[in-house]
């Protein structure tokens, strides 16, 4: 699957990204919740793992999982969890180890059937769309480290598999709120990293979103309040959608705040 080298290429790129870091550096914090660089090299870690035993191991899987919501139902926090997952592994040694993970992780899924149906903590997921969720939330984290340390990422054109999990989301966007879709998905006109233009949806309508698809995938991925972009949406769906879009499972989940999520000076 070409998915599974995507996520391979931007996990590499991260590690490139945190090559040079000390031990003490990763425990800078970043503006996701007060998440240190360890705490987020240690939840994409943690569900790699998850997401290889998913495809080799189910039982393991949902044994994993099983521990997360008895965790969290008493009281505890996923960062907490996952710290004790890894015996509390930090700095350069979780690097190596979340390193050593990932690449396993891609062999493995580029090694299999793209329909096969894994368990998730949801709906089950065929293995192309868990290995593009991987890669999704490796992006998305890892903006996180970009920005404290304030380094502007050069993306490429394989962020299209975010923008196409934005697009298939748009109506998740709507159903995890309890809420209808105030209209069809809007049109989308984006500039891909190599200046390709990417469309999508009925380019009839006068709803639109037009721009980098770099920041259209900041936005449906949360890690930019649609105000810090310069996308253009025109018409009242298109303006809605972009106010709270969430291309990720879980309970609904609000945008940062305008200005809050930025590129460290």
């Amino acid at each position: 699957m070409q998915q599974a080298e995507d996520f391979r290429a931007e996990c590499d790129g991260v590690k490139a990204l945190i090559a040079p870091l000390s031990d003490a550096d990763f425990e800078k914090k970043t503006a996701f919740k007060d998440w240190t660089i360890n705490d987020v090299i240690g939840h994409l870690h943690m569900w790699n793992r998850a997401a290889e035993r998913s495809l080799n191991a189910p039982d393991e899987f949902n044994e994993m999982l099983q521990g997360v919501y008895a965790h969290r139902e008493k009281g505890g926090t996923l960062p907490q969890f996952e710290y004790k997952w890894r015996n509390g592994m930090s700095g350069r040694a979780l690097a190596d180890a979340w390193a050593e993970t990932y690449v396993e992780v891609a062999d493995a899924f580029a090694a299999a059937d793209p329909s096969q149906r894994l368990p998730w903590g949801g709906p089950s997921m065929s293995a192309r769309s868990s290995i593009s969720a991987r890669l999704m939330e490796t992006w998305a984290h890892a903006q996180e480290i970009y920005d404290v340390l304030g380094q502007t990422r050069q993306n490429r054109d394989r962020i299209r598999n975010i923008v196409v999990l934005g697009v298939n989301t748009f109506g998740w966007t709507y159903a995890v709120r309890e809420e209808t879709p105030p209209g069809p998905m809007p049109f989308l006109r984006l500039t891909a990293p190599s200046g390709d233009i990417w469309t999508y949806g009925d380019e009839s309508t006068v709803e639109r979103i037009e721009g980098a698809a770099e920041e259209f995938c900041q936005v449906v991925t949360q890690v930019r309040n649609i105000a810090d972009t310069n996308l253009k949406v025109t018409g009242p769906v298109a303006t809605d959608w972009m106010s709270k879009a969430q291309c990720f499972a879980g309970a609904a989940s609000p945008p940062p705040a305008p200005g809050t999520r930025m590129t460290a000076a």
